[in-house]
């Protein structure tokens, strides 16, 4: 893997910055919270350090660092419901800890047919990015390998996952009823995990005929490039990040802003997708001849071309 094609330090730097900078610019223009959002930010807040702690802790100790994708999906639904119960389980809480479930039902339900959990909990299959990550020059010092491991692949992520969850706790405390638009947006929603769940089973389909090592036209080049993934090449990054903005258009219709201070972890999933999306197809270049035709060929996350 060429290291100059993701400038893994780089990019690190840019989120964690992000992290400080969008709060702070999006905070001081917004009335201040209401002290039920401050009790059920202060609260979730501690819950996302010590599970970004005891992340850092595990994957140190048994060097499988993808402990935060154990929880990735889990967390949310947590999350999601600890504010509906917190807002006396009003309706749009209820709504959107509903739409997080089926998202985190089936989200975990993909990780655990891959392999991703297992009885010893800090065991199963670790991300093959993060291996080939570690073989990297920029982590030829095992304490560069260290921090990265606590200040992004722990704390950053952990915290990403609770920032994105925050529109549930934006529209705690509003005295406002569902609206037409909600359930425009609950069934958009559902429209986009159904979409990701296409897209998964797509490829897990296209990973088992080629570890059966059978020779077709479809596996001979090594990577998917049919169904969803020809008109982009990532459809399920599209539909995650599909989900989680119109989660945030939740806090949009009871706030009645465009932009208020929970769009933070809706930002940086974007920023983040867009940086693991790179390193992906850095490596699939490196493995697959055709690769670079296909990038050509087919949009990232959005289908702006038309394939012939």
């Amino acid at each position: 893997m060429n290291n100059k094609a993701f400038p893994v330090w780089q990019v690190a730097v840019l989120l964690l910055a992000a992290v400080l900078i969008i709060p702070a610019l999006v905070v001081s223009v917004q009335q201040p919270l209401a002290p039920l959002q401050l009790s059920m930010l202060r609260e979730s807040g501690m819950a996302m350090a010590a599970l970004a702690v005891l992340c850092f802790m595990v994957s140190s100790l048994t060097g499988n660092h993808s402990q935060v994708d154990k929880l990735w999906s889990i967390v949310p639904m947590a999350y999601v419901w600890y504010f509906a119960w917190m807002n006396n389980m009003e309706d749009r809480s209820v709504l959107m800890a509903v739409m997080v479930t089926i998202w985190g039902f089936r989200l975990t339900y993909n990780f655990a047919r891959r392999g991703g959990y297992s009885w010893k909990f800090w065991t199963g299959e670790e991300d093959y990015r993060w291996s080939l990550l570690r073989k990297s020059p920029a982590f030829n010092a095992t304490w560069r390998w260290v921090l990265f491991n606590l200040l992004f692949i722990s704390l950053y992520q952990m915290t990403l996952i609770w920032l994105f969850c925050l529109p549930a706790v934006a529209v705690a405390g509003m005295d406002t009823k569902l609206t037409m638009v909600d359930w425009l947006l609950a069934t958009a929603m559902f429209l986009a995990i159904l979409l990701e769940t296409i897209a998964d089973q797509q490829q897990w389909n296209f990973q088992r005929k080629k570890l059966s090592q059978a020779n077709t036209v479809e596996t001979a080049k090594g990577f998917l490039d049919t169904g969803l993934w020809s008109y982009v090449r990532h459809p399920n990054y599209t539909a995650e990040q599909s989900v989680w903005i119109l989660f945030y258009g939740f806090s949009i219709v009871a706030t009645e802003q465009w932009i208020n201070w929970s769009v933070i972890g809706c930002i940086l999933l974007l920023m983040l997708f867009q940086g693991s999306a790179r390193f992906s197809e850095g490596i699939s270049a490196g493995k697959y001849p055709d690769y670079h035709q296909y990038m050509q060929q087919t949009s990232r996350f959005i289908p702006l071309r038309i394939k012939r």
